[in-house]
């Protein structure tokens, strides 16, 4: 998995005030927990946060202060509803070697049999417990050839190595549903039928 770098700021104001006056100068309020720590306040560069988070649980290397180093993963993300800008970030502090829960996207390949059926993702996202360095950026599924009716279920995935399911072997990822039978414009062409002999 990737690791990137980012120079972040402690601050020391709060208040929607002082998260304007961040998100003025293209930063990014945040709050960086865990390990029992008390929750340490940060501002981040605004695009250099964004570029990092365009990763699933991208691993970051903050440098605070140009004092301290901490790895820390994207735990809850805040975006503008309209204009799609960070609003706000909270980061989970990890170690390496150590084991965290997080969810990693589910990519489905291949094509299903013919006949017009839909594939449905019931988890958009697999959670995993995974080392905080080595959290896997996605998996990926075969859907080659499977009919209606088919599902995939959590423990059909292949996880890489060190990777273990955070959630119910038998939990559907993916299925199959039938493709809808269109007999609608049929009942009205016989409606129109009737219509115009009355």
């Amino acid at each position: 998995m990737s690791e990137v770098k980012i120079a972040a700021e402690t601050r020391t104001e709060f208040g929607k005030g002082a998260a304007r006056r961040i998100r003025r100068d293209s930063k990014v309020p945040g709050v960086l927990y865990g390990h029992g720590s008390e929750p340490l306040h940060l501002t981040l560069p605004g695009h250099e946060l964004l570029l990092a988070l365009r990763t699933p649980n991208v691993l970051i290397a903050l440098d605070i202060d140009g004092k301290t180093n901490e790895l820390a993963i994207p735990k809850a993300v805040q975006r503008d509803a309209i204009k799609g800008f960070i609003e706000h970030v909270d980061l989970l502090l990890v170690k390496r070697g150590e084991k965290v829960t997080v969810e990693i996207p589910v990519v489905a390949e291949g094509e299903l049999a013919p006949g017009g059926n839909l594939l449905e993702h019931v988890l958009n996202a697999l959670p995993v417990e995974a080392e905080a360095t080595h959290i896997p950026e996605s998996v990926t599924v075969s859907v080659e050839g499977l009919e209606a009716g088919a599902s995939i279920h959590a423990k059909d995935i292949k996880l890489p190595s060190g990777v273990s399911l955070a959630v119910e072997d038998d939990a559907v990822v993916l299925q199959v549903l039938a493709a809808q039978a269109e007999e609608a414009p049929e009942a009205e062409a016989v409606e129109g039928d009737e219509t115009a002999e009355a």
